[in-house]
């Protein structure tokens, strides 16, 4: 066994939690980053403890790791590794008392292999046991009954530095259907992610044929995302500074060949190593995925931290849009739901239904609601130019900048910001108090 300190990260998490998860789960998902290509074996002692770690181990942070779970605690764990190597890290659940629990963990180092981590879940409460099993070498106790995100989160902390700065947080823009702005919305909002927040972002863009990023930011890059997915094997920082156009200060663009003369055949394996450089190196990278239905561009979207959802208030985005859902929330049961932007509201002519409804038939309130401005952002879009940049006033400006504040959860951090920074209203009161006097 090796010894392993840990220290939970911390995070700005402050915006209200979702529905499908409580504040402390939503704490815990933030905190828990993707884990290495590394093998993990479980003992466990109940049903509902095994449960967990199951779910751990579909999640999509441990889409990398082998995990086989087994039941029988320590003594099970001791029989299996007296004719078998010990993988990288093991986690055992032991409810011995004190003095047990370390004779029987003394005896289980003596099969482990230089360089395999453990990890206990106790059912004690107990200081002094804690402190023994770190001397021991043990990297983590904690204390059951623990949930899905609790335990990823600990085993994150055993194989990313909680010192270190957190890897970017890659957020996904996808299209209900072809046509709905999503791209649009997706340079926007990575724009003012940028702007307000003044942070480095880079936007990749995965339609290689069709993309618009180098249009809507007023670039015309010679390479891009392409020549990295083609050999990612090669992909270093020198490689990608390289391939990246920069924008603005703090925006550059990954941005799409755009030519139908090669046919690009895209891996999901590919697409992952591409997307792991890039965030080692911003905090927030922003995919623009295609209105493509791709073994990768699934991958890519339930792999990412957040999901944004943009469409139109008709039967086809509908259907569409609920489809989406209902695989992101099947597959993802420790994430935050999909975000739904509905955009082009209002155009003119145009049946549509009606906000609520579409709200209802989807079960979730959309983030925002953009109304149809064909005049706005064509001007923008034909300028190359961002919403903002071209007219501060429009209507869907500030729509954008809360965008940005709610996906990179600095939105209450902003709203506590404001309400410190106002003079305080107390001319009203004191006024009342003398008209008294």
């Amino acid at each position: 066994m090796t010894r392993q300190t840990n220290t939970a990260e911390a995070m700005d998490v402050t915006e209200v939690a979702p529905q499908d998860l409580h504040a402390n789960d939503v704490e815990h998902a933030q905190k828990a980053r993707p884990i290495p290509r590394i093998s993990i074996q479980a003992f466990c002692e109940h049903g509902d403890t095994a449960e967990v770690l199951q779910i751990a181990a579909e999640d999509r942070r441990l889409s990398k790791t082998h995990v086989s779970i087994h039941m029988g605690g320590v003594p099970a764990a001791i029989a299996h590794y007296q004719e078998n190597p010990t993988p990288n890290l093991i986690v055992i659940e032991a409810s011995d008392a004190r003095d047990e629990l370390i004779v029987q963990l003394d005896h289980l180092s003596e099969f482990c292999d230089a360089g395999t981590r453990v990890v206990v879940i106790g059912h004690h409460n107990d200081v002094i046991l804690y402190r023994e099993l770190l001397k021991r070498g043990v990297s983590e106790y904690l204390v059951a009954p623990i949930t899905p995100l609790q335990l990823m989160e600990s085993l994150s902390n055993l194989y990313n530095n909680p010192d270190a700065e957190p890897v970017g947080r890659v957020v996904a823009f996808i299209g209900a259907k072809g046509g709905v702005g999503s791209s649009t919305i997706c340079h926007n909002v990575a724009w003012s992610i940028s702007e307000q927040l003044k942070t480095n972002v880079i936007v990749a863009d995965l339609d290689l044929a069709f993309g618009t990023t180098g249009l809507d930011f007023n670039q015309d890059p010679i390479q891009g995302i392409a020549d990295a997915l083609q050999s990612p094997e090669r992909l270093d920082e020198m490689l990608l500074d390289r391939l990246l156009t920069k924008c603005t200060e703090r925006l550059s663009i990954f941005a799409a060949p755009v030519v139908l003369d090669r046919d690009f055949d895209i891996s999901g394996d590919a697409c992952d190593v591409v997307i792991d450089v890039i965030r080692q190196h911003v905090p927030f990278v922003v995919i623009d995925l295609p209105h493509t239905w791709t073994p990768w561009v699934k991958r890519v979207l339930l792999q990412a931290d957040e999901i944004v959802i943009t469409a139109a208030p008709d039967l086809a985005n509908l259907r569409n849009a609920k489809n989406i859902m209902d695989l992101v929330k099947a597959s993802r049961s420790n994430d935050v739901p999909p975000r739904l932007i509905v955009n082009m509201a209002g155009m003119p002519k145009r049946p549509e239904i009606g906000i609520k409804d579409f709200a209802s038939a989807l079960g979730i309130e959309p983030l925002q609601v953009i109304e149809f401005d064909c005049e706005n952002f064509g001007q923008a879009s034909n300028n190359g130019q961002m919403l903002e940049e071209f007219s501060a006033k429009a209507k869907a400006a500030p729509m954008f900048r809360d965008l940005a504040l709610t996906l990179a959860h600095r939105k209450d951090m902003q709203a506590l910001k404001n309400a410190k920074s106002a003079k305080p209203q107390s001319g009203g009161l004191l006024q009342k108090l003398k008209l008294k006097r």
